[in-house]
């Protein structure tokens, strides 16, 4: 019998486990021996967190990243073929949302291989939480182009998209290209678009803040190589 994928969300920032995982995740995560990770240095310190039942030095770790070829993704699952079960982690968050894992999440379904997701905390929903934005209706983006011309574009098509459909546009972006991100949307966006930006979630140094271009124009927030979600919004 196969064994089991499961998908263990991970901590946004330096938050105390405990804090922001269920008792059930760390312990599934505390039990496994075999992992699929986005890098193994990350993954090495947050399961030195969850204390692992045997030595972190005897658990098999596999990375899985932008850089693996689709053709590795067969080799990842060989451990639950043959009766394993395996955790995936993600750098931050929950795995295979806006991350490499998801690809082997569909393998892993091809396969007829159980997959379940464990409870932990979503940059995007509690983002979208924290909003006050249209909750019922919205779209995440991943990350949007980092060319300036395509940047642009991609948020006047964002904000028409907003009004349109009447929901939220919610986005990411690598933290050290967030003040440039932050720019262009000031610059580009109308004065009476809502924009909400939510920084260092579940952490001490959080930050949620929603309000209009025309506002955030006035003050704005310290974006630098701070984990970031950007919501875009139009009545």
């Amino acid at each position: 019998m196969a064994g089991t994928l499961y998908l263990i969300p991970t901590p946004l920032g330096d938050s105390p486990l405990n804090t922001v995982l269920p008792e059930e995740t760390r312990a599934v995560a505390k039990r496994l021996n075999h992992f699929v990770v986005e890098q193994a240095k990350t993954a090495r310190a947050f399961l030195k967190q969850v204390g692992t039942e045997r030595p972190i030095q005897q658990l098999h770790l596999a990375e899985l990243n932008e850089h693996t070829r689709a053709e590795a993704l067969d080799s990842l699952l060989a451990p639950l073929h043959d009766g394993h079960d395996v955790g995936l982690l993600s750098e931050a968050g929950c795995p295979a949302v806006a991350d490499p894992g998801a690809n082997l999440v569909r393998l892993a379904h091809r396969h007829g291989i159980t997959v379940k997701p464990l409870v932990g905390p979503s940059s995007i929903l509690l983002a979208l939480m924290g909003s006050g934005l249209v909750g019922q209706r919205f779209a995440f983006h991943g990350y949007l182009p980092a060319k300036p011309e395509a940047r642009a574009k991609a948020i006047r098509d964002l904000e028409t998209r907003a009004q349109r459909e009447d929901a939220a546009q919610v986005f990411i972006e690598t933290p050290y290209r967030n003040t440039a991100l932050l720019d262009t949307l000031l610059s580009v966006c109308r004065p009476d678009t809502q924009l909400s930006i939510a920084v260092d979630l579940t952490t001490a140094q959080e930050f949620i803040r929603t309000q209009s271009v025309t506002d955030w124009r006035k003050a704005l927030p310290n974006l630098d190589k701070r984990p970031t979600v950007f919501l875009l919004w139009h009545a």
